[in-house]
């Protein structure tokens, strides 16, 4: 069995706080979060790894039976690793369960923390510690989300319900079940609905967001475009733009340039984590050439050309 040295993948010194703890691990499980590396294996196996280091170190009881394994094992690594390390030590029984259990340990899942994704799959040697509990002589307790299985279910939804959150209805073993989508979705997004699914399993919903013709998203920010004509672009004005809110007036300032990008400060996506934050919109300005002139109009503009 593979020893995990968990302060060294949370990157802390063995004599660190808990507060240390919690603020580098926050840090990295929002690094490596799947929502931020859709499709990306070893990031998500990075996060597996964070968050199973971060349920030891930040319980001072788990921490406190991991550092005297650590010490043994560090121990045994300076006699020059002879022979096999006796786990017998700390795993007590058939079951592979910690001695002196005699209760069932239960974690939490970082999923739940983060908004939905759970990424189970703890390894051998945190399983063998703390996932399995056991009882008095080493017997093993059955773990009760041995039983349960995860199910995944695709779901579509709009831009603008990505925007502003969405509900959808969803049947489980005949029953109804109404499912918040959070603001801020986007595409790999996972929404856990805990014990919904048969046999008390949890219900993943995996998030697509369709494509809109108007607006691109690109992370938090939208981008679009708006049509002004040549007089305003020149002189200034105002110019009526469609947004993920609805319409707004935006000013045009004079000498606006053609395919020039106007910035709204927080009129983008909002942020899934933490949604009063919102991202930007970028405005492309868009200059329409009049094809038919007036005789006045061309004379006005050449006398401004300086050509007669």
């Amino acid at each position: 069995m593979e020893y995990k040295d968990y302060y060294k993948i949370l990157g802390v010194d063995r004599k660190a706080s808990q507060d240390e703890i919690k603020k580098v691990y926050r840090k990295l499980a929002m690094k490596y979060h799947p929502d931020k590396n859709p499709d990306n294996k070893v990031a998500e196996d990075k996060f597996k790894e964070v968050n199973e280091a971060h349920q030891v170190l930040s319980d001072p009881k788990k921490r406190a039976r991991y550092d005297q394994l650590g010490s043994s094992y560090s121990q045994w690594e300076q006699r020059g690793a002879q022979g096999d390390f006796n786990w017998g030590d700390f795993f007590g029984g058939s079951g592979g369960a910690p001695r002196g259990g005699g209760r069932q340990v239960r974690y939490e899942d970082a999923g739940d923390m983060f908004g939905g994704g759970g990424m189970g799959a703890f390894s051998e040697f945190f399983e063998a510690m703390f996932g399995m509990g056991g009882g008095m002589g080493g017997q093993p307790r059955q773990n009760p989300r041995a039983s349960r299985q995860r199910y995944e279910q695709p779901v579509n939804i709009s831009l603008a319900e990505a925007h502003q959150g969405a509900i959808r209805i969803l049947e489980s073993e005949g029953k109804r079940v109404q499912v918040k989508i959070p603001a801020g979705a986007k595409t790999g997004t996972k929404v856990r609905v805990k014990g919904k699914a048969p046999n008390g399993g949890d219900l993943y919903l995996k998030v697509s967001v369709d494509k809109n013709a108007n607006f691109e998203r690109k992370g938090d920010n939208v981008h679009t475009q708006t049509n002004v004509d040549l007089f305003t672009a020149l002189l200034g004005g105002k110019a009526q733009v469609k947004t993920l809110n609805g319409n707004l007036s935006l000013t045009i300032p004079a000498g606006t340039q053609p395919e020039q990008v106007i910035r709204l400060s927080g009129r983008g996506m909002p942020k899934l984590r933490t949604p009063k934050e919102k991202g930007d919109l970028f405005i492309r300005v868009k200059v329409k050439i009049p094809k038919d002139l007036s005789e006045e109009q061309k004379s006005l503009l050449r006398e401004v050309a300086g050509k007669k």
